[in-house]
């Protein structure tokens, strides 16, 4: 009887502890994933895996990032390349070839560098394309969307209201008037007519 009653408790303990995992599995599948300034601010190093353009960036998490308050110039064939040519009054390979001047440029700071994504405070977490809406810092500090404006490689994106927009715009005038980046001549193209 002894013998049973310990064959019965083993069988027992072992039956709950399967239960236990099949438990713990079925939470984490259900889990929300974890939002990746939270992730960098459990000691967790997000770094730029990949330069898309000069507003996109791949994380080594796979996630896209959309930096919020800035647009720069496009460098792929889309219908925003065919609008921001007709509005600027400028050729569709002009605006290709700055969208790749931009984008290089970015890729030359910010491609492998350990970053940290901020929120804007009360603004929608993705766009429409699934894409994180951040602002970015350096591990020095360095405001990306800012100098990337503010070295004139971008314009202010003023369609929604951001926390950072004046700041921006202080960015874009001072680009403007030093000519810097693209608002500066581009050898080879005659961007400003």
């Amino acid at each position: 009887m002894f013998k049973l009653s310990r064959r019965i408790i083993s069988v027992g303990l072992s039956a709950g502890f399967i239960l236990l995992i099949i438990i713990f599995v079925i939470i984490q599948q259900f889990r929300k994933p974890e939002d990746t300034t939270t992730v960098f601010n459990k000691g967790v190093d997000l770094f730029v895996e990949r330069v898309v353009d000069g507003d996109t960036f791949v994380l080594s998490t796979g996630e896209k990032v959309r930096l919020l308050g800035i647009d720069t110039p496009e460098k792929y064939e889309s219908k925003k390349l065919n609008k921001d040519a007709e509005m600027s009054g400028q050729d569709k390979k002009t605006i290709k070839k700055l969208g790749m001047l931009a984008s290089d440029y970015v890729k030359g700071f910010v491609e492998g560098k350990k970053v940290r994504l901020e929120k804007e405070p009360n603004y929608d977490d993705k766009d429409r394309y699934g894409r994180l809406l951040r602002y970015i810092y350096l591990e020095d500090g360095t405001f990306v969307n800012g100098k990337i404006i503010r070295d004139g490689y971008a314009q202010v994106y003023e369609k929604y209201p951001i926390s950072k927009l004046d700041e921006l715009r202080k960015y874009q005038r001072e680009a403007r008037e030093n000519q810097r980046g693209l608002w500066g001549k581009v050898e080879g193209l005659e961007q400003f007519k």
